[in-house]
């Protein structure tokens, strides 16, 4: 059994609901727990990647985001992050302030900046890139390969599920 924060991982979780037996909530055995759990520890872990550069998990996520999708507005970046307009706003001050991220005003709205990584920023992105892609192979080496599209899928469907609720939530919980 290992252990993470002084607390038992379990290694064979079951997967029925989370609840003890007076019916109570059971957090170890709570899904979104357990998801934000390997969500904090995969992010702690990827700072191996990309730590090196001083830059931490929001400066990441817009650096890979316009690296991959080339001019992008802040607003989309958050879009495609699923990151807070102020999280993405403070990382795109940071990259920008380190020369990472060039700001052009778009003309057509004078509110909104399309956003580009400068060549030291598109330097970073191509050799942080290989090793990024190299972490999520060990990362996926604790799935046995029969499993992985199985996972995948749950991975997607769970993701859709999520948008979902969070669509439902912001209309008042309509279906």
């Amino acid at each position: 059994m290992s252990t993470v924060n002084s607390g038992a991982v379990r290694e064979n979780a079951q997967s029925t609901p989370a609840a003890s037996p007076a019916g109570l909530l059971k957090l170890d055995d709570f899904l979104p727990h357990r998801l934000n759990v390997l969500s904090s520890l995969v992010s702690q872990a990827l700072t191996s990647v990309y730590g090196r550069y001083g830059i931490g998990i929001p400066e990441w996520r817009v650096l890979v985001t316009l690296g991959e999708n080339g001019v992008m507005t802040g607003k989309a970046v958050g879009a495609h992050t699923h990151m807070h307009k102020t999280k993405v706003s403070r990382a795109v001050a940071q990259l920008e302030q380190r020369k990472l991220v060039s700001r052009r005003t778009n003309r057509a709205d004078m509110r909104e900046s399309f956003l580009s990584l400068t060549p030291a920023g598109r330097t970073i992105y191509e050799e942080v890139a290989p090793r990024a892609l190299e972490f999520t192979q060990r990362l996926a080496e604790a799935v046995p390969l029969a499993d992985r599209a199985a996972f995948d899928r749950a991975v997607k469907l769970l993701t859709k599920r999520s948008g979902d609720l969070v669509g439902e939530m912001e209309h008042g919980g309509e279906s």
